[in-house]
């Protein structure tokens, strides 16, 4: 896949009248990937090249940075999931305070139209560009009319009751709502991170455990969590907790712990995507090591039964 940045980069000359998604695709999720899955067929059908258009950094980030939610996804994590979805570059705009300010047709005239000769462009239903948010579908239609290139949209895709979006994902990840947060992703929502070294109690109890590193912003609420944990490829079940360790730590510092079941070698240095499939119960303080390792074995069995209905 190729990766493009606005304004350093110019446009390759293997693009074809890109027919390109726009948007921030933060988690990538079901309507994300309904309007990818329609580009790239419409992209394959026309002999034209497939392209996602997003913008580093996030816009609230610049135009209103007090109120910037904390992102689903790593830029890293954002590029490997659109590639998997099958585009054959991304375009990536570095949003400014300047950029923030150009009104619709800038931006269409600017990027679109001068710096990537776009043939066609498909946006969500509630798509909102330009200055003040103040460009919409009717406006990105009206625009592509006057330059040349084909505007579409994407209605909003449903779960259940609810509307796809970001936003609500967000909040369900927050509120440790994980297993319905991955209903509406498509999958379990992930950290990516590095196995760093710890203060190895959990071993002195009789449950090891890998403590990840991450980059990724937003982390579920403390308490304890049925996972996934793939290395290398492989999926491990296991159990994770999230919080201050208030029987063991005094620190109060906030750690990521990871037991994958049936597994006892060093994972130091590894390289780990922590799935989050369902939140079992709240972090808390016990008043002994013996009732702390109990209730992790109870957790555990919890999190077997689960994996087994889920035929991990």
């Amino acid at each position: 896949m190729d990766i493009i940045h606005f304004p350093d980069d110019p446009r390759p000359g293997r693009w074809t009248q890109p027919v390109l998604a726009l948007g921030n695709f933060d988690g990538l999720h079901r309507g994300h990937r309904k309007i990818l899955d329609r580009l790239v067929r419409v992209a394959r059908e026309r002999g034209a090249t497939a392209v996602a258009m997003t913008f580093d950094p996030h816009p609230p980030r610049v135009v209103r940075p007090d109120k910037a939610p904390s992102l689903l996804m790593t830029k890293a994590q954002k590029l490997e999931a659109l590639e998997r979805a099958g585009v054959d570059g991304t375009a990536i705009v570095r949003f400014t305070p300047e950029l923030s300010r150009w009104d619709p047709e800038a931006f269409v005239r600017t990027v679109l139209v001068d710096w990537l000769g776009v043939a066609e462009v498909w946006v969500g239903a509630n798509f909102l560009f330009g200055h003040d948010r103040a460009g919409n579908f009717s406006i990105l239609r009206a625009l592509g009319g006057r330059y040349g290139f084909r505007a579409e949209k994407i209605d909003p895709v449903r779960y259940k009751d609810f509307v796809v979006s970001s936003t609500r994902i967000r909040r369900l990840v927050s509120e440790g709502r994980v297993d319905e947060a991955g209903a509406l992703l498509g999958h379990s929502y992930y950290l990516d991170g590095t196995v760093v070294r710890g203060d190895r109690r959990g071993r002195t109890i009789g449950f090891p455990t890998a403590n990840l590193c991450t980059e990724n912003e937003l982390l579920p609420p403390h308490g304890v969590y049925a996972t996934t944990a793939t290395i290398g490829g492989i999926v491990h079940p296991s159990v994770t907790n999230i919080g201050v360790r208030p029987t063991v730590d005094v620190s109060g510092r906030t750690s990521v712990e990871t037991h994958l079941f049936d597994m006892d070698r060093d994972l130091y240095g590894a390289s780990i995507r922590l799935g989050f499939v369902q939140r079992l119960r709240d972090e808390r303080a016990f008043e002994s090591l013996d009732l702390l390792r109990a209730q992790i074995a109870a957790d555990c069995g919890r999190a077997r039964v689960l994996f087994d209905r889920l035929s991990l």
